[in-house]
């Protein structure tokens, strides 16, 4: 049993579940109002000042994208450019282990605020590093997922010892060339992993699992906590990896006690099988966190989110409530997965050849209805793409996937079949550029070979972010005479996220006494927090916050008390923290504006040249001539410099390269990486 004395003395208003009632909720906040004027009055003469979190960083977000689809839907700007607190700034210093050096801060640590209390103002004002954790208070920080659609990791500190609820990883956009994953910062945790209590996993998405493997790595025996599917997916994963964790599989209903957090788990409905939300107890109060949510009334597995049990935590009281926060700008509610499979049967009924559909690896109940569709059409089904047949026969083992005798088969069975009783289900909605779709449109697949006639369904949405990817795949793919239908043509994809009418539902049944929004950018942030106040809650008590930004929650109410640092770190290849913010911006340069390298050799008493300049180019010009006037312009300047008795090799350095910069920039209007190299010779 937990102590919920201090909640209860926090809570200012108690609502009975249901639909709100719009004179109550009236009186309700004008009586929140008073109280809220009472205690700053009496916080005013038992304190110096009160400290606000907040000034400016929606626009670092607002690219003007339209948001809510599914996983990472939301506009994104470049990772390395990413604002608040001062502004991301390059961390080349400092280094985690095991290479986990972040790549760049999410915001700085300058400016001596030190906390306070705040609503849905901003958070981007310079916060300094939190004040310790007042005794019986409980510490939220995300290290990442918040200001961002990916990447999910929160950390919950109580009396020195941590939980953590994901571990997950962003995919990189067209601006980090050569990076395969992005993951949290493990800074903040790595001094501390003993105090891990274990990590609890709300399902098995990449942006809430993928990471996981790099964090074992740092201790490979902190006990992991999910559901059947997603340990699932999670083993799968550690193998890879050659990692052996401490897997501990929990359904919704059960309960398990990990150090001072007590966690309660209920289910949600998701585009993946066996998601769930996790009440967190400590005496410092309770913590629901939904993870991944939205509220389909039809679900293909008649796994309904548990609402009842949202009501009874808001019966008991719930001090801080984590919701998502994707769809949060989409008025109504989403679809029922139920209905595409309507759309499917008659896309695939109306098809006389062979029939592609690419969709994410790990929506089950989307597959299973194009497999049951197939079947009625007397198809018989192929799934393309590694994670897709790893996904799949996970899928099949569990029950979760149930698919009769004979329906799939493996490829080389489905090229001997005649086109028109296939059905291939494929990786790549996303325009992955090594997934078996990408490789088909290039005309690289091993297997596969795009015909004319061939009918490609893209059921999923379109992440913001990838547009260019996708739009090469689809090009691709009907140059080579293939129609490709997506969901702008046909309704073969909903989303996975709650629209702000589930969100409302979800509000009025827990009644929580604070609100942080996560899972989603500034502009989805914000839309979630209004409809926390819509349906009661305090403005003072909805907090927006972003990856690194520290909240307490103390004697009933949450606040900002600080920041800590927080980066990407950047994973290329079997490099892991390696790769930063210059080498991305080096390969960006190199990609578009090509290299030019510049090799003088000069006497080292008279700073002479012994031979001629040598210039050469990659990816800058196909006319082998282009750079003679650059070796020209190189001799003349280093003449002058000769002529004022320079031989630092420094100095001449940097003369060629702005020498060089400037013609590439008056001819060509260019930026290409310019390289010099000085050699002195001589006695």
């Amino acid at each position: 049993m937990t102590d919920n004395s201090a909640r209860r003395r926090g809570r200012a208003v108690r609502r009975a579940a249901g639909p709100p009632d719009p004179e109550a909720a009236e009186k309700a906040a004008q009586k929140r109002g008073a109280e809220k004027k009472a205690a700053e009055s009496t916080a005013a003469t038992t304190t110096a000042a009160a400290t606000t979190a907040g000034a400016g960083v929606e626009q670092s977000r607002d690219g003007g994208r339209q948001g809510g689809g599914d996983k990472n839907s939301g506009d994104r700007k470049s990772r390395g450019q990413q604002s608040g607190g001062g502004g991301a700034r390059q961390n080349r210093s400092g280094g985690g282990r095991n290479g986990s050096r972040p790549s760049a801060d999410k915001g700085g640590n300058s400016g001596a605020q030190q906390g306070g209390e705040r609503g849905t103002g901003d958070t981007s004002d310079r916060l300094g590093l939190p004040r310790k954790l007042p005794r019986g208070g409980l510490r939220v920080v995300a290290l990442g997922g918040i200001g961002e659609i990916g990447r999910n990791m929160t950390v919950f500190e109580y009396d020195g010892k941590l939980l953590i609820v994901d571990c997950g990883v962003l995919f990189p956009e067209d601006a980090q060339p050569g990076v395969d994953l992005i993951l949290p910062d493990f800074r903040y945790i790595e001094d501390r992993l003993g105090d891990v209590e274990a990590v609890v996993l709300t399902h098995g998405h990449e942006d809430h699992i993928g990471a996981l493997p790099f964090l074992l790595r740092l201790r490979s025996d902190i006990p992991v906590i999910g559901s059947k599917f997603t340990l699932a997916l999670v083993a799968a994963k550690c193998k890879e990896h050659r990692l052996r964790p401490k897997l501990i599989e929990v359904v919704e209903g059960e309960k398990t006690q990990n150090g001072p957090f007590e966690c309660e788990y209920f289910a949600v409905n998701h585009s993946i099988p066996d998601a769930l939300a996790v009440a967190i107890r400590t005496p410092a109060g309770v913590v629901l966190h939904t993870g991944d949510i939205k509220l389909d009334q039809l679900p293909l597995d008649n796994r309904l989110t548990d609402l009842a049990g949202f009501s009874r935590l808001g019966d008991d009281g719930v001090d801080l409530f984590l919701v998502d926060s994707t769809n949060a700008e989409v008025p109504g509610f989403v679809t029922p997965e139920r209905e595409i499979g309507s759309v499917l049967d008659q896309v695939i009924g109306r098809a006389r050849h062979r029939v592609i559909v690419a969709s994410f690896a790990s929506h089950v109940h989307r597959i299973q209805q194009i497999v049951d569709v197939a079947q009625a059409h007397n198809r018989r089904v192929a799934f393309v793409g590694r994670s897709m047949v790893r996904n799949m026969q996970i899928a099949q083992d569990l029950g979760y996937l149930r698919v009769p005798d004979g329906v799939v088969v493996d490829m080389d069975t489905a090229a001997t079949l005649p086109d028109h009783r296939v059905v291939l289900i494929s990786t790549g909605s996303q325009g992955e550029p090594l997934s078996a779709l990408s490789r088909m449109a290039r005309g690289e697949h091993r297997q596969i070979n795009i015909r004319a006639d061939d009918l490609v369904v893209l059921a999923s949405s379109l992440i913001p972010g990838n547009e260019n990817s996708v739009f090469a795949v689809v090009n691709g793919l009907a140059k080579r005479g293939a129609t490709v239908i997506t969901q702008q043509s046909a309704k073969v994809h909903v989303s996975g996220h709650a629209s702000a009418g589930e969100l409302l539902y979800l509000y009025n049944a827990v009644r929580p006494s604070n609100v942080m929004p996560v899972h989603g950018e500034w502009r989805h942030l914000r839309a979630n927090a209004a409809l926390a106040v819509a349906t009661g809650v305090s403005e003072d008590r909805v907090v927006l916050a972003e990856d690194g930004v520290v909240v307490d929650l103390v004697d009933g109410r949450a606040s900002v008390v600080g920041r800590v640092p927080v980066g990407y770190v950047y994973v290329d290849g079997l490099s892991v923290g390696d790769v930063g913010e210059s080498t991305l911006s080096e390969r960006l340069v190199l990609g578009e504006g090509g290299f030019i390298a510049i090799t003088v050799v000069i006497d080292k008493t008279t700073g002479k040249l012994v031979s001629p300049p040598e210039v050469s180019g990659r990816g800058f010009s196909d006319d082998p001539t282009a750079l003679k006037e650059a070796a020209d312009f190189v001799d003349r300047a280093l003449d002058t410099l000769a002529a004022e008795g320079v031989t630092d090799t420094h100095r001449i350095a940097q003369t060629i390269r702005r020498t060089v910069g400037r013609w590439v920039a008056d001819t060509y209007r260019r930026r290409p990486m310019i390289v010099p190299t000085v050699l002195a010779v001589g006695e």
